[in-house]
């Protein structure tokens, strides 16, 4: 059993205080549960943990008295609930426990945005911290990758992706298994269950367009024409699927100069393995005609990582104008602008687009590649 310490785990431990509530979300299968065991065994001190989704858990709550949720307790001072988005009004009861029973810590995790705010959002005002727990990063993989396997296990990862359990798994046919297993019974519960929304048929077409598209400016109203699902609805699936952290969105940069697109998106896969799949392309990266998408959707996911475990306070955007100038991807922070452009060949020479340099003199830019993007990402061993 190969054994790998999120990065996550401080920041929890920091923030899991006296009458706070720490919220834990993130996609299913990311490790949730198995970094609950972790943290638990770590910390070696009496604890209760339940799991929402066991519905004599959801029972259990649905008694609000501040007697009943002491004597589920049982004297014990640190709380976790596993899913707690299943249990009916949870932000209330955790609500009236952090005001009345002082010491307690508790520790929830979610698999839906929607869900875990719709339930512990308003209650929990002022009470709690949110943190989002993703795969596994290109900084936690220091703890397995060494200089020799490194360079392979970097393009095994641009095509399965970086779930916890792929790194027990040696074959193509057991990882090709585990990702249809993943994206067929579990990445699209919570969804499906929401709203009352019965197939899942559309949804895979409307993921599949975007597997196709990504770095690629995304109309809506053309999702719309070839799923056949109003504008409207498209919106609202890609809202969604956001919510659940499959997919995620980044706007077009601008000062509103004449030339610059600012209306349109871009959508990016949380998971390499996740799109690869989707459009049913597993081949290795010297068989592929796409590892410019493979590596710019690999490189934002964990620069996205690397900024969220890292507490940066930063906007993410793309810039591209009407005559097609463009930049990959621009962060502002610190009071400026960094541009970068990600290229999978080191060799392969690009400069700032010269209307970028012309509007934005002070910003600075560079072009992430397969031989420099470590520091980047956090990441010591490349």
């Amino acid at each position: 059993m190969i054994y790998i310490s999120r990065e996550i785990k401080n920041l929890v431990l920091d923030y899991l205080i006296p009458n706070k509530v720490v919220v834990l979300i993130g996609p299913r299968r990311v490790g949730k549960t198995v970094f609950i065991n972790q943290l638990i065994e770590e910390m070696q001190e009496p604890y209760v943990l339940l799991n929402g989704e066991d519905i004599a858990t959801r029972e259990l709550f649905k008694r609000r008295s501040i007697n009943h949720l002491m004597q589920l307790l049982n004297g014990k001072l640190l709380f976790i609930i596993d899913e707690a988005q299943k249990i009916e009004d949870i932000g209330l009861s955790l609500k009236l426990m952090i005001d009345e029973i002082k010491g307690l810590r508790i520790l929830i995790t979610g698999s839906s945005a929607f869900d875990v705010e719709n339930l512990t959002g308003e209650p929990l005002t002022g009470r709690k911290y949110t943190f989002k727990m993703f795969g596994l990063s290109e900084k936690e993989y220091d703890q397995t990758d060494s200089i020799l396997t490194f360079r392979d296990n970097l393009h095994d990862r641009l095509i399965y992706g970086n779930y916890p359990e792929l790194i027990h798994l040696t074959t193509k046919e057991q990882k090709m298994r585990y990702l249809n297993e993943l994206v067929s019974s579990f990445l699209l519960k919570d969804i499906l269950s929401f709203e009352n929304i019965r197939s899942s048929n559309k949804i895979f077409d409307l993921l599949r367009l975007l597997a196709f598209q990504v770095g690629n400016l995304v109309s809506t109203s053309e999702l719309g024409n070839q799923t056949g699902l109003s504008t409207n609805t498209v919106i609202k699936y890609l809202d969604l699927l956001s919510k659940v952290f499959i997919i995620h969105r980044v706007g077009g940069y601008s000062r509103n100069l004449r030339k610059e697109i600012n209306k349109s998106n871009k959508w990016y896969f949380s998971d390499n393995g996740i799109r690869n799949l989707l459009i049913a392309n597993l081949n290795p990266i010297e068989l592929r005609n796409d590892i410019g998408q493979l590596w710019e959707n690999y490189m934002i996911s964990e620069r996205m990582k690397f900024q969220n475990y890292s507490g940066m306070i930063v906007n993410n955007y793309f810039w591209r104008t009407y005559d097609q100038q463009e930049i990959d991807w621009i962060e502002e922070r610190e009071g400026k602008l960094f541009a970068y452009e990600f290229k999978w060949n080191p060799q392969k020479m690009v400069k700032a687009p010269a209307a970028w340099i012309t509007n934005y003199m002070s910003s600075s830019f560079e072009v992430i590649h397969s031989e420099n993007f470590g520091q980047w990402v956090g990441k010591t061993i490349h």
